[in-house]
């Protein structure tokens, strides 16, 4: 059952290209020059965060076409998805792209999901051209699942903070760029948590049960790669999960095991427990890691994005937050 999980890419779809946009403040995060394009407001001169967060994700995702120098026409197929109800940023971002659409709704796993989708397509051979996307709006996603930002509410320190970006990327049968070697599709795991402050605490164990199933199933040391990331768990979260791989027996190291929620913003910037959204793990893959890779500085990496499939509806009923985790294995050979 657990090797079944894990899909391998015998004819390692490339990544091509990719389109990494972002607002005012991850303009002023620690990894700014890894965005294509950064916006100075969260309206994107739109009418609405919602009109604005689809804004993002036409922008990344033509970007990454561009850059491929495709045109919309060459790519057979468009997953992708983001937080807001029923994936709506995404859906009308897709009427404006004209591409055979399959939305997906992994809330931050999303990034990871559309990746491993997206190469099985192209491994499958079934399109030789895909793009794949993952957005969030921090105004938009705050008013849907917690308190609209203009309240002020108070949070507490395990509260992440929601990116406002978007990350695309296209997915080839063949070029210049890095490849995907293997994919391992998470479980959904609740372990009772209710908090919609802690999402790093509830996503913890999800990430925990890919990140064991990947390198089991493959035989893998975690020293195979040069980092092991999660998508955003934030400090909290990732505490939790290095302590449940390692007491699996599992030898991964504080230093090799890292988390996109803690690295896209500085310090300074008061985010509480860290990032988190489906535009982290995009944003900070897609731009932050690869970039990394491209520039000789890591050759293999396993991105293990994370989500919690909480509602509104599903809070108000007083229901404990399911989770899953999604792993892509990425190699680059200069």
């Amino acid at each position: 059952m657990e090797k079944q999980r894990t899909w391998i890419f015998e004819n390692k779809p490339v990544i091509i290209s990719t389109g990494v946009v972002g607002g005012p403040f991850e303009g002023n995060g620690r990894i700014a020059d890894d965005f294509d394009v950064l916006h100075g407001d969260l309206w994107l001169e739109q009418e609405s965060y919602e009109k604005a967060h689809r804004k993002l994700v036409e922008e990344a995702t033509m970007r990454a076409v561009e850059k491929a120098r495709l045109k919309k026409q060459d790519i057979e197929f468009f997953l992708g998805g983001d937080l807001i109800n029923q994936i709506t940023p995404t859906s009308f971002a897709a009427r404006s792209l004209a591409i055979p659409y399959l939305g997906l709704f992994g809330a931050c796993s999303t990034s990871m999901e559309g990746l491993a989708l997206s190469s099985l397509l192209i491994n499958s051979k079934m399109a030789n051209f895909v793009l794949t996307a993952a957005s969030s709006h921090n105004a938009a996603v705050e008013k849907q699942f917690r308190y609209p930002t203009e309240y002020g509410g108070q949070k507490p320190p395990t509260a992440q903070w929601t990116v406002t970006g978007a990350g695309a990327a296209v997915v080839a049968q063949a070029g210049d760029g890095p490849y995907v070697l293997s994919a391992t599709i998470g479980k959904v795991i609740d372990m009772g948590l209710t908090d919609p402050f802690n999402m790093g605490g509830a996503m913890a164990p999800a990430a925990a049960d890919t990140i064991i199933a990947h390198l089991t199933s493959l035989k893998l040391e975690p020293s195979h790669y040069d980092l092991i990331v999660t998508g955003d768990l934030g400090s909290i979260g990732r505490s939790i999960a290095l302590e449940l791989i390692q007491k699996r027996g599992i030898p991964l190291a504080d230093s090799q095991f890292q988390d996109c929620g803690l690295m896209i913003y500085k310090d300074s910037q008061p985010v509480f427990a860290g990032a988190s959204g489906a535009g982290c793990s995009a944003v900070v893959g897609y731009g932050h890691l690869l970039n990394r890779m491209k520039k000789g500085e890591l050759k293999r990496i396993l991105l293990v994005a994370t989500g919690a499939l909480l509602s509104p509806l599903s809070f108000q009923q007083n229901e404990s937050i399911p989770c899953i985790a999604h792993a892509v294995a990425i190699e680059y050979k200069h």
